[in-house]
């Protein structure tokens, strides 16, 4: 139905870097609340075609938001479309917090740059988009791979297959679609992480799990580098088409520099999108280079897209 492991770290790990997150609170600030329905206020002006909805959780047994962009022409025919899910920055979740990209979608489809296409943006959950099994309603991974997905095809016209449905994030949400893009292959063909924190993730990856002091991944291997490799060597995997991007001026440019390169030796194809004199920032991103990170996914969607009768 659709309605409009903290842990303490051992005395060897005593010492851990702080990374810049985007939208996380400041040193000393009091940490944000969380909840799984978070629309913007009403005073906050979107495209005509974006709603909110909610659906419930099976796994949590609460109901759980998200934003939709339907294209024009959506309400008014039967038409099918393609979908792109945008994962948000920051934690913790929240469906507001990417959803003003949305313009940038709605200005390219009356352009005629993109075709109608339908975009998502999800709520992440309290670490956004990381499983964290020993935290209440804390499994931001699982409801968005296995409900919300599943949701979205079969509430609204989707094409409901692989070839129609993408995957993009920024910052936090980018080492989300990262590490969901390599775990969950035969979900998305079309695939773009940008701005992703891929410091931090290098940091738990040799850290026995832990992004600071107080935050641990577990199983070991939940972090983008590892999840790469073991993607690398997957017997038969699936194909994706990655387009990694970042600005220049963004603070985790060199590790998105690094990261193509450990893709490169992994032999996983892709492309790297530079975006010169942008700093840490989605809509600024965006703003220079939104039309070439959309028509990434719509080369698929024209490969793919269904015939009518």
């Amino acid at each position: 139905m659709t309605r409009l492991f903290i842990l303490s770290l051992p005395t060897f790990l005593a010492v851990a870097p702080v990374f810049a997150q985007e939208g996380s609170p400041t040193k000393g600030s009091a940490a944000p609340s969380f909840s799984w329905v978070a629309p913007l206020p009403q005073n906050v002006t979107l495209p005509p075609g974006v709603r909110h909805a909610t659906f419930r959780s099976p796994s949590m047994g609460i109901e759980v938001g998200y934003y939709i962009y339907l294209p024009p022409g959506y309400d008014a025919g039967e038409a099918r479309y393609p979908v792109v899910y945008h994962l948000h920055g920051g934690r913790p979740g929240g469906e507001g917090k990417s959803v003003k990209l949305a313009s940038f979608v709605d200005a390219a489809i009356a352009k005629g740059h993109i075709e109608p296409t339908i975009y998502v943006f999800p709520n992440g959950g309290p670490v956004s988009w990381y499983d964290m099994p020993d935290r209440k309603d804390s499994m931001g991974e699982s409801v968005f791979v296995k409900e919300l997905v599943p949701h979205i095809d079969a509430t609204w016209r989707t094409w409901g297959t692989r070839e129609g449905r993408a995957l993009e994030g920024y910052s936090q949400g980018g080492r989300g679609t990262t590490r969901i893009m390599f775990k969950h292959p035969e979900l998305f063909l079309s695939v773009a992480p940008g701005g992703s924190g891929y410091g931090p993730e290098k940091h738990i990856q040799e850290n026995e799990g832990y992004e600071s002091e107080t935050l641990r991944f577990l199983p070991p291997g939940y972090n983008a580098w590892d999840l790469a490799r073991a993607y690398s060597e997957r017997p038969g995997r699936p194909e994706l088409r990655v387009l990694v991007w970042d600005g220049t001026e963004c603070f985790n440019y060199e590790f998105n520099v690094k990261f193509s390169a450990y893709l490169k030796e992994l032999g996983i194809p892709h492309e790297f999108l530079v975006i010169p004199g942008v700093a840490h920032t989605a809509i600024g991103s965006y703003e220079a280079k939104g039309d070439e990170i959309m028509r990434h996914h719509q080369k698929t969607f024209a490969e793919f897209r269904p015939k009518t009768p």
